[in-house]
């Protein structure tokens, strides 16, 4: 217990921490603003005028933002957990623990389990801004927000979120596993994103088999209600039901971490 509070304590300390939540939550609130704040200049009237405005229209704000975060956080928790986990081999620390006692493996998945709290906390955090950034967008736009309350929606909201946060962990441990194979931050991050778009596109030509492969799979097992698939930051994919993808992102995620363990207790450790 010690050391996860401890690895808490460290990632407090570290500038991607900051960094990676600070953007995320910027371009969301920036992006959100700028909806409301354009609406009324677009020219777009009636159907499209209400697709435009979704992001500041209360209930399907929520899913929306959740769509958007979920997209676009998938590719910044990559980011994040090969940087974490870059860093302990080039820093030295993980040497350090080694040499202090400490289990090589039990160090990783600890490490990566602080890794998830902080993930958890951004998520919570990146949503409560992006409200709040509706809120104001609503404003601007004239947009009544009477459906702020709508009880169905943010009764259905914790089991978004618990799913939302077991897929942005996935794809962290993917930049996770991929960093402590390099042993290096920038070799994980340049391979993380690699990855991430490359699967992108090969959804294109492939859909059939890249439905399964881990960030389609993240995206899948989120249902977000009224939002569709792909939405602002999200991508579409072939459909998956969001239980089997639920299932297949548990599956990705023990697979990285197990890697991430064995590689590293069977490493030289250097540095």
């Amino acid at each position: 217990m010690s050391l996860f509070v401890s690895g808490l304590r460290k990632l407090r300390r570290r500038p991607a921490t900051w960094v990676t939540l600070g953007l995320l939550a910027g371009l969301l609130a920036l992006v959100v603003v700028a909806v409301g704040a354009t609406s009324n200049r677009a020219g777009a009237t009636g159907p499209e005028r209400t697709a435009i405005l979704s992001l500041v229209t209360f209930p399907a704000a929520y899913d929306e933002m959740l769509t958007f975060i979920l997209g676009l956080g998938g590719l910044f928790a990559v980011i994040y957990g090969a940087a974490i986990a870059g860093s302990e081999w080039q820093w030295g620390t993980l040497k350090n623990a080694v040499a202090r006692g400490q289990s090589r493996s039990r160090y990783v998945l600890l490490t990566f389990a602080s890794v998830a709290v902080v993930i958890a906390v951004g998520l919570v955090v990146t949503f409560i801004v992006g409200v709040i950034a509706a809120l104001v967008g609503a404003t601007i736009a004239g947009v009544s927000t009477a459906g702020l309350s709508d009880a169905p929606t943010l009764g259905r909201l914790p089991e978004q979120f618990v799913r939302g946060w077991v897929a942005i962990v996935e794809e962290g441990a993917l930049g996770f596993a991929i960093a402590t194979l390099a042993g290096s931050q920038l070799a994980g991050i340049g391979a993380g994103i690699a990855l991430y778009f490359g699967e992108t596109f090969a959804g294109i030509f492939l859909p059939d088999i890249v439905k399964y492969l881990p960030f389609s799979v993240a995206t899948a097992s989120v249902n977000t209600g009224n939002s569709p698939g792909g939405g602002f930051g999200g991508r579409a994919v072939a459909a998956l039901d969001a239980n089997t993808a639920l299932l297949l992102v548990v599956v990705w995620l023990v697979g990285a971490l197990v890697v991430a363990a064995l590689y590293t207790e069977r490493a030289e450790i250097s540095g």
